[in-house]
């Protein structure tokens, strides 16, 4: 396992520089995507960091800081705003995940941004978007997938509804698509020589990552027994003798055909004929279940890691990082004692890399105000004043 990543790359968004207010779930992830290819963020941080800051530990342990540059700063005080306006000013990309109005109130709002930065892409994270009956609302991952129609999606077959923490709605409804929109209007902006405003909302993102499941819904063949809704034999988990459990996905005729040749099963009424005979399904279940609890996980991994039956154990995330495939894609880096995922996707010539461990809250205080171009003496008025504080280790 890497103990760090390769050596820091400038990456294809070196020279890009990005303000991010501090919040909790995608937009630190966002910026976090930002940095591990290259941009300068700069993380405008309370005094107390933030809720997220205080769950995941904060300082070297919060994963989704890494890359990032921490400078601790009081919005509230009458000195804050115009140190916070230099580098708007000088930024090429605003991120913020506040309820809407909470940047306006704060007097940073597109408009004063705008008018100080044309070129500024200004990136807003939300659960429902900047407008509409649920805008000023308060929600989570699994709120916002459920409006989107995508929670239902993640239920078993017959069985309650539900779907991986964060991932649908605040990761990659939320985060990973603000993330596309900047990387978009960026390439507009060097056309046109004009920034925008990003509406990034959740819900609607959870939506789109869901486009096929509604595709499949408008043809009708969502409902009832479908193949990936855990119906089909052939795609779902399975627990073995030592309570660990398997994921079997022999989905296309090729696959499924030396699946059952590989389980001995060639010539079983249950498994011959049809594969998509939906009558024959709950026997079929019924018998898989019965087989791989007869042996532990292990031994069901050696059995098909030679072939393309698509057989593969579930990890826990403890384990994950120790599989050989991703030690050999190096998928995952310990950086300051904390076991992480490695930047993706991989770019030949420019790659990504984590730039640096996560700051401690204000580190990096003093230094960029130094860039602004105060003086030390000045800084050290700031500071002494509150407008600005010093590194803060949790």
């Amino acid at each position: 396992m890497p103990t760090n990543t390769q050596n820091p790359s400038r990456g294809p968004l070196a020279g890009i520089k990005v303000v991010e207010f501090a919040g909790i779930g995608p937009g630190p992830f966002c910026g976090m995507l930002l940095a591990d290819m290259g941009a300068e963020v700069t993380l405008l941080e309370r005094a107390g960091g933030t809720f997220a800051s205080q769950l995941f530990g904060g300082g070297r342990k919060a994963v989704a800081n890494r890359g990032k540059k921490s400078l601790c700063i009081d919005l509230k005080h009458p000195e804050a705003k115009e140190l916070v306006f230099k580098l708007i000013e000088g930024a090429d990309v605003l991120i913020e995940g506040f309820r809407p109005g909470v940047m306006e109130r704060l007097g940073f709002g597109p408009d004063e941004c705008l008018a100080l930065n044309p070129r500024l892409i200004y990136g807003r994270m939300t659960g429902w978007g900047q407008t509409g009956p649920l805008a000023p609302r308060a929600g989570h991952d699994a709120n916002y997938a459920a409006i989107a129609g995508v929670l239902d999606t993640g239920r078993r077959h017959g069985g309650a509804p539900w779907a991986p923490p964060t991932l649908v709605g605040d990761m990659g409804g939320g985060g990973l698509m603000l993330a596309w929109g900047i990387a978009c209007a960026l390439i507009e902006t060097q056309r046109s020589g004009k920034g925008q405003v990003i509406d990034a909302a959740m819900s609607e993102g959870a939506a789109l990552l869901a486009h096929g499941l509604f595709n499949l819904e408008s043809l009708g063949e969502w409902k009832g027994q479908c193949a990936i809704d855990s119906s089909a034999p052939f795609y779902d988990v399975y627990q073995c003798a030592d309570g660990e459990w398997i994921s079997v996905c022999p989905l296309e005729p090729q696959f499924y055909k030396t699946f059952v040749e590989r389980l001995g099963l060639v010539g079983d009424l249950d498994f011959s004929g049809k594969q998509y005979d939906t009558a024959r399904w709950p026997a079929m279940k019924e018998r898989l279940t019965a087989i791989f609890k007869a042996q532990p996980r292990d031994h069901w991994t050696a059995l098909f890691d030679d072939t393309d039956d698509c057989v593969w154990p579930v990890l826990s995330m403890s384990d994950a990082p120790s599989h050989p495939h991703n030690v050999a894609r190096q998928a995952f880096a310990d950086v300051a004692g904390v076991l992480q995922p490695t930047p993706a996707p991989r770019l030949s010539r420019t790659p990504g890399t984590i730039q640096s461990p996560p700051p401690l809250l204000g580190e990096h205080s003093r230094e960029r105000l130094a860039a602004l171009g105060l003086s030390s003496e000045e800084i050290e008025r700031l500071a002494t004043a509150g407008v600005v504080s010093d590194p803060v280790i949790f």
